[in-house]
């Protein structure tokens, strides 16, 4: 567990470190916001290819050995982000952190989905966030200090961002998925791995409980084909639908803040300080998430927080003053990160173990794609009608994940993965 949350601490910093240099690189380099806009893109775009490529390759090779790999892929393209010179190197660098960051994200869901029970998946998804979203305020913090002390200093937030390697060194020691291997017909693996985290949880808690029943599933290598079937379809639309309008509501207002703040008026200084201050929300937020994933059923969980982010977005847009800024740029911050967990743990907990990192990581990457286009409509409503309108259009994408789930999500709370996959389950409730 504590591997898996430092990997996402460093991984979720590192999303976020854009956000934070945006301001110096537009001002050092003399971009417009036009330019920022398009870094952004490669980002997503990498994020995109990342995603999808990475849920058909670890469906096949493993989830263990996928995470390594995409850990060391961000840590060392974040690195180079440091000793970018122009425009278009900082352009490249930034497409393939993307690949890495979305990868590591997809396979790090997909990996606590299969490797914690039923009643606790959530719970457990929370808890790693917790600790992995504190890495967005501490690297806002690190931001806020280097950034103003040197020209230079955005670049060694990068490097900061790299120190995420030391955990691809310590995920050596995860024990791959059960199910990935039962799946792969594997299955003398598959129990040698599950007799020893039995003996491991009986050392620490005592005789377990008698299993409960599972319902035995097929074998399957069709990959993305078996996305589009029939049994599948839709439910693969609908993370598609709610996973675009989240990631333009949730990038929207969290990499545009700072250099909004700053194209309104406000300093660099000031700008660096208020969104420092407003990502501290992510920490709560988690541990929220935590504490009701598995208290309420997820689909309604989901649908109450976005309509709450929405109506806390647009209450920041009319919002001037130093504390109203602050008190609802930190309450979208805290329930976004609140959502997080809960979307995270939803997604691949849909679909059954052999197209589960390719629906999670196709869903999800196509998410991040839309957001190649996100920046170039920030940039349309707030040159083309002004401030607040950039927040009404984040309040319309939480409004539409709100309206989806509510409407098409199915129960999971509590239930087995496989029991969440028999087809005759898989319709709307």
């Amino acid at each position: 567990m504590w591997v898996l949350a430092f990997a996402f601490f460093f991984e979720l910093g590192d999303i976020n470190t854009l956000s934070y240099t945006a301001p110096a690189i537009l001002k050092n380099w003399h971009l417009g916001l036009s330019g920022i806009g398009n870094i952004v893109s490669a980002t997503f775009l990498g994020m995109f290819l990342g995603a999808t490529i990475i849920g058909w390759v670890s469906d096949r090779i493993g989830r263990k050995k996928s995470l390594i790999f995409t850990i060391l892929l961000f840590s060392v393209f974040s690195l180079l982000n440091a000793f970018a010179v122009n425009f278009v190197m900082l352009f490249i660098t930034r497409l393939v952190t993307g690949i890495g960051l979305s990868a590591m994200t997809v396979v790090g869901i997909t990996y606590i989905s299969e490797m914690f029970p039923a009643k606790k998946r959530g719970s457990f998804q929370g808890w790693i966030m917790t600790i992995g979203l504190a890495g967005i305020p501490i690297t806002a913090f690190v931001a806020r200090f280097l950034i103003p002390s040197i020209t230079w200093g955005w670049r060694l937030v990068y490097i900061w961002g790299a120190l995420g390697f030391i955990f691809a060194i310590l995920a050596v020691r995860l024990k791959e998925s059960p199910r990935w291997h039962e799946n792969h017909g594997r299955t003398a693996e598959a129990d040698r791995i599950l007799s020893e985290i039995e003996m491991e949880i009986r050392a620490e808690k005592g005789e377990l409980p008698a299993p409960t029943a599972q319902i035995p599933t097929a074998q399957s290598n069709k990959g993305y084909n078996q996305l589009f079937s029939s049994g599948n379809v839709g439910k693969t639309i609908m993370f598609m639908v709610v996973w675009i309008a989240q990631t333009l509501g949730f990038y929207g207002f969290m990499a545009w803040v700072p250099t909004l703040l700053v194209s309104h008026g406000f300093s660099l200084v000031t700008s660096l300080a208020w969104s420092s201050a407003i990502s501290i929300g992510a920490v709560p937020g988690a541990f929220i998430a935590a504490v009701l994933s598995d208290r309420v059923e997820r689909k309604w969980l989901i649908s109450i927080v976005a309509v709450i982010i929405a109506v806390c977005g647009v209450l920041y847009g009319i919002s001037f003053n130093t504390a109203a800024i602050i008190v609802f740029g930190f309450l979208v911050a805290m329930l976004i990160q609140t959502f997080a967990p809960l979307l995270y743990a939803y997604t691949p907990e849909m679909y059954p173990t052999e197209i589960r990192n390719s629906g999670a990581g196709l869903t999800y990457g196509v998410g991040r794609l839309a957001n190649v286009f996100g920046p170039q409509l920030v940039v349309f409503f707030y040159t083309g009608f002004g401030y607040l309108s950039v927040f009404v259009y984040i309040a319309v994408c939480w409004l539409v994940v709100a309206v989806v789930i509510g409407i098409w999500g199915a129960k999971t709370r509590a239930r087995a993965l496989e029991s969440v996959n028999v087809p005759s389950q898989n319709a709307v409730s």
